[in-house]
C-alpha cells in the first residue's frame, strides 16, 4: 500500500483547494512553456484570481491576511503539483518590504491593487554584477535632486521585470566612507517600470539553464519621485533582510514541494517498471536511496514550518530561515539525483517530465542564497566562529 506524500496536515483543505487548481496546469503545460521559453501567464492569472499571492497581505488591503506558514503551503503545493513557482513567488514576498516599512500612504497607495493583481510586485533589484553577495559594497547610487532622487549604476539577476509592473530597489544613498556602519547608508525605493523602461532604465534579459526570467539592468539618471521612498532613507538594508527572511523560507517550501515530487516520481516509477521478473524498487539499491531522500525532506520540512512559526510570531528567524533553505534545496537536489537515477535513461527523456524538474531545482544550491553563505552565517553567527570573509 502507497502513502500519500506529504502526509496530510492541518493544511489539508488548503492544499486540496491549491490541488484542485494546479490540476489544471499539468506536465503538457509546463512543458510546453518550459519548450517555449515562455511564461506560464494563464497560470499566474488562474492563482491570482483565485487569491492565492495575496496571502500575505493583510484583509484590510485587499488580501488574505495569512501567515507565512499557509503562504509557504501554497508555494509547496505548486511544485508539488509539478509546477514552477518562480514564475510568481516574487508577488508573494515582495510585497513585505512595503508592508512592514511603507507609510500607510503607501500601503493604501499600492496594496490593493497588488492584491487584486491589477499590478505585479515581482521584481527585486538587489544583486549586482562586482559586487555579488558582498551587498554593502553595492555602486547603484541615489542622489536626491528637489522632490527626485536620480538613480545611476547597473545590477545583474533580476527576476521577472518583464512580467511586472512595479519593482522594488536597493541603492546606496550616502556614500560607504560617510557611514560608520557599512550596512548603512542604503535605501529602498518602489520603482514604476512603465514609467522607467526606456526613460534612463534598461532591461538586457540574460538566456539560462531553466526557463526563467531573469535580466541585467542599466540605470542612467533614472528619474522617481521621492514619495517612493519606502521607509527612513539609509536603513534599507535593514528593511531588505527582514523580506528576505520570508524569501528563503518560501523557497524553501519550493524545494520541499519539489522533493515530494521527485520521491512520488522515483517511487512509482520503482514500483511500475519490471526487470528480472519483478519490481526494481524490491532492490535494496533501489529503494534505500528513495528512502533516504524522504527523511531527508521531513527533516527540511520542519525546519522550514519552525522558521514559519518565528516569522509568524515576529520573532528573530534568520538563523531558521536560512537553515531552511539550505536543508529544502539540498533535500530537493538529491532527490532529483535520486529520481534520475531511478529512472535510468528515461530520466533524461522528456516524456518524463524529470529533466525539467532536475534543471530547475538546481538553482536553489544558487540562489536566492547560495550554499557557502548559509554555511557562513551558521558558523559566525550561530557557532562563534571567526567571520571568514
Amino acid at each position: 500500500m502507497q502513502h500519500p506524500i506529504p502526509k496530510p496536515d492541518q493544511y489539508q483543505e488548503m492544499r486540496e483547494a491549491l490541488r484542485d487548481l494546479c490540476s489544471r496546469f499539468d506536465s503538457a503545460y509546463w512543458q510546453k512553456v518550459d519548450h517555449e521559453r515562455g511564461y506560464p501567464e494563464e497560470f499566474v492569472k488562474a492563482m491570482t484570481d483565485a487569491g492565492w499571492l495575496a496571502a500575505l497581505i493583510p484583509e484590510q488591503y485587499g488580501g488574505s491576511g495569512l501567515g507565512l506558514a499557509e503562504a509557504s503551503v501554497i508555494m509547496e503545493e505548486i511544485n508539488l503539483s509539478g509546477g514552477n513557482a518562480g514564475s510568481c513567488h516574487g508577488q508573494m514576498y515582495n510585497m513585505g518590504t512595503l508592508l512592514r516599512h511603507g507609510s500607510e500612504e503607501q500601503k493604501k497607495h499600492y496594496l490593493p491593487k497588488i492584491a487584486s493583481g491589477e499590478w505585479r510586485l515581482q521584481s527585486m533589484a538587489v544583486t549586482e554584477p562586482t559586487t555579488g553577495t558582498d551587498t554593502t559594497k553595492l555602486k547603484t547610487t541615489a542622489v536626491k535632486k528637489g522632490e527626485r532622487y536620480i538613480i545611476n549604476g547597473q545590477k545583474v539577476w533580476i527576476s521577472r521585470i518583464q512580467h511586472s509592473d512595479l519593482m522594488i530597489l536597493l541603492a546606496r544613498t550616502t556614500p560607504l566612507p560617510e557611514v560608520k556602519k557599512k550596512s548603512e547608508g542604503m535605501s529602498i525605493f518602489i520603482v514604476d517600470l512603465h514609467q522607467a523602461i526606456g526613460k534612463g532604465m534598461e532591461v538586457r534579459p540574460i538566456a539560462n539553464m531553466v526557463n526563467h526570467e531573469t535580466n541585467e539592468v542599466f540605470f542612467d539618471n533614472l528619474e522617481i519621485p521621492a514619495e517612493n521612498l519606502i521607509g527612513a532613507e539609509g536603513q534599507g538594508f535593514k528593511y531588505i533582510l527582514d523580506g528576505l527572511n520570508a524569501e528563503r523560507t518560501l523557497i524553501a517550501a519550493e524545494c520541499i514541494g519539489d522533493a515530494y515530487w521527485f520521491i512520488d516520481r522515483a517511487r512509482g516509477y520503482a514500483s511500475d517498471r519490471v526487470v528480472f521478473d519483478r519490481p526494481i524498487g524490491q532492490n535494496q539499491g533501489i529503494q534505500f536511496p528513495i528512502a533516504d531522500s524522504y527523511m531527508e525532506t521531513e527533516a527540511a520540512n520542519l525546519m522550514r514550518f519552525k522558521a514559519c512559526e518565528l516569522f509568524d510570531r515576529n520573532e528573530p528567524c534568520g538563523a531558521e530561515s536560512n537553515m531552511a533553505k539550505y536543508l529544502a534545496a539540498k533535500s530537493s537536489w538529491e532527490a532529483a539525483n535520486v529520481c534520475l537515477q531511478t529512472h535510468g535513461g528515461f530520466g533524461f527523456a522528456c516524456e518524463y517530465d524529470v529533466e525539467r524538474k532536475f534543471r530547475e531545482t538546481r538553482l536553489y544550491q544558487v540562489a536566492p542564497i547560495s550554499t557557502n553563505l548559509i554555511y557562513s552565517y551558521v558558523a559566525e553567527h550561530l557557532l562563534g566562529l571567526p567571520r571568514s570573509f
